[in-house]
């Protein structure tokens, strides 16, 4: 799926032309009807045909008078693309001025221009004058087509247009941490809160836990393009039901997060395109619009600090707007969401300089973890090859990491020794890591990743009281090596649950049913018993031959059809293979 934004001044035009794309009207509210004017964001989605095969483009409409600009810039803010709407009988308009502002200052590198209104005036004028005027912008070279909506004509241009600008669109990382900032949020009778938003990077899905706020909050159900999922995928619109959270907790701005990926942050210092910017400001980001202090630090940086903390990261691209010109002054790109505090007198000229001066070397030492995306959304290449993936790693930093993950297995293993160490999650989580690859790629032996846990192999991975309870058990298997005790006798002898489980780990026992435990190597040495008698055989003459139970004969022999020593038939007798497999590595 692809996201674009509808964005421009002619409001009837651009929802009528929206509809004529898709065959939805984005105008959801009763008044936007009424006024012929969009008021809040709107959406709806079609299907375009392209060579290799179909693509959906999800369109969200945004207002396009002044009054509206902020829902406007909340729209345009997480999405990567703009189909913008002039029309042919009235041309550029200051409506137009800020929305492409706006656009420019966020980067927005996609784009498609529809002339709308064709059949009321020539639009080539007005297509030639915004062409012209787009083409120093971050937009650069955009097509222009002429459409008349109600009539049907230039939309097979459009659409064909639309296309190549979305395949142009650079791919998502879908392992990527998710922050998705919510546009819209609201309450179904016998569902709870729904939250919408456009997914940029990462993959939700329906079993997930994310964090909104602070709070850990599940997911009880996902929708995209109005059809329930299981996951979505960036790029892509989805609408989350959440379970308990009410919906007066939610707004617009807010940001559902991966747990421990992210840190709110309420000073931050950027990059300005210009610091003719006002002392007080409202920063737009993603959907959020906060208030901000701004204190200019050098010629091209500043300090803000925000009324309320957001989600941000090195990289991370906004714009400042001038709440009392209401206009965009410049854009806002983040250098350092976690800057040290100005202590002193020249405490800010001097980190003026130190911003100035930034490069992705010193930028990557102060932060530690960045991935190439942030460092190229800086404008910087990576000073060192990736670690893994995307993530680039400050050296000293990763040496650090890999002192305190073995620290973090070492404490795991003291305070849990019956688990062979911790989850990677668990590690993630304590080292503050954005992503679990960076685990796996911070191990060195003798830690291995072993069952989703990380494992020092030079450890025995026997704790000694269980090794003490399995050296009894083999003492009183000794002559009869399939009279598996009973789960009072297990327990007696220290094999509770957890002991048998960690046993199993290790290799030395091997648990052939609920409460049904034999030593290591039964399996084959069973088998081994059952091809020297007469085949095929039944349970019974199975149980006899192995001077046990039918409790134990019964699931040793399903292990043994499992494990491919033997061969069940239609008449339920069995007979051994003829060439016993190597060994299981299970056991």
């Amino acid at each position: 799926m692809h996201v674009v934004a509808t964005a421009g001044h002619v409001d009837h035009g651009k929802s009528t032309l929206v509809r004529a794309l898709t065959g939805t009207d984005p105008d959801r509210w009763a008044e936007e009807q009424r006024r012929g004017m969009t008021i809040d964001l709107g959406f709806a989605w079609t299907d375009l045909v392209t060579p290799a095969g179909t693509t959906t483009v999800a369109f969200v409409d945004v207002p396009g008078h002044e009054r509206f600009v902020p829902n406007m810039l909340a729209g345009v803010g997480p999405v990567p693309a703009v189909l913008l709407v002039v029309a042919a009988d009235e041309g550029w308009m200051p409506q137009t001025e800020e929305h492409v502002a706006a656009l420019d200052a966020l980067g927005v590198r996609h784009a498609v221009v529809a002339v709308t209104r064709s059949d009321r005036a020539d639009p080539g004028d007005v297509a030639r004058d915004v062409a012209e005027r787009l083409r120093s912008t971050s937009m650069g070279a955009v097509p222009c087509v002429p459409v008349s909506a109600p009539r049907g004509a230039g939309l097979g241009e459009l659409r064909a247009r639309l296309i190549e600008m979305t395949a142009a669109l650079p791919t998502p990382d879908p392992d990527a941490p998710v922050r998705l900032w919510v546009d819209r949020s609201f309450s179904i009778r016998g569902a709870g809160t729904v939250v919408t938003g456009t997914l940029t990077a990462g993959t939700l899905d329906e079993r997930d836990e994310v964090e909104l706020n602070g709070r850990a909050v599940s997911i009880r159900g996902l929708e995209s393009l109005g059809a329930a999922v299981g996951s979505v995928a960036a790029v892509g619109r989805v609408a989350i039901n959440l379970r308990g959270i009410d919906v007066a907790d939610v707004r617009r701005g807010d940001a559902l997060l991966r747990p421990g990926a992210w840190r709110p942050t309420s000073t931050v210092d950027v990059r300005l395109t210009t610091t003719k910017v006002p002392a007080q400001a409202t920063l737009h980001i993603g959907s959020a619009a906060v208030a901000v202090r701004v204190r200019v630090l050098g010629a091209d940086s500043a300090r803000l600090t925000l009324r309320t903390p957001l989600p941000l990261r090195a990289g991370d691209v906004g714009l400042l707007r001038d709440p009392g010109r209401h206009r965009v002054v410049s854009r806002a790109t983040v250098l350092d969401p976690s800057p040290p505090a100005l202590l002193g007198r020249g405490a800010g000229t001097a980190r003026g300089r130190e911003l100035d001066a930034l490069d992705a070397a010193s930028l990557l030492a102060r932060h530690g973890i960045l991935s190439v995306g942030d460092l190229r959304r800086l404008g910087a290449a990576p000073p060192v090859a990736p670690l893994t993936g995307e993530w680039v790693v400050h050296p000293p930093h990763a040496e650090r990491l890999r002192r305190r993950v073995r620290a973090t297995v070492e404490g795991h293993v003291r305070a849990n020794p019956l688990e062979p160490g911790p989850t990677v999650e668990s590690v993630r989580r304590d080292l503050g890591l954005p992503d679990r690859a960076l685990v796996a790629a911070l191990l060195t032996a003798p830690l291995e990743l072993r069952g989703g846990r990380v494992v020092d192999t030079s450890r025995s991975t026997l704790p000694p009281v269980v090794g003490a309870a399995v050296a009894a058990l083999e003492a009183e298997l000794a002559g009869t090596p399939y009279v598996a005790p009973e789960a009072a006798r297990l327990a007696a002898l220290g094999l509770g649950v957890r002991e048998i489980a960690a046993a199993e780990r290790a290799g030395v026992l091997v648990r052939i049913s609920e409460g049904v435990v034999l030593l290591a190597g039964a399996d084959r040495a069973a088998a081994a018993v059952l091809r020297d008698i007469r085949a095929p055989f039944t349970v019974s003459e199975a149980r006899t031959a192995l001077g046990t139970t039918r409790r134990v004969a019964v699931p040793l022999l399903e292990l043994l059809d499992r494990r491919g020593l033997t061969r069940r038939g239609a008449d339920d007798r069995r007979v051994v293979v003829a060439d016993l497999p190597a060994p299981s590595r299970d056991h």
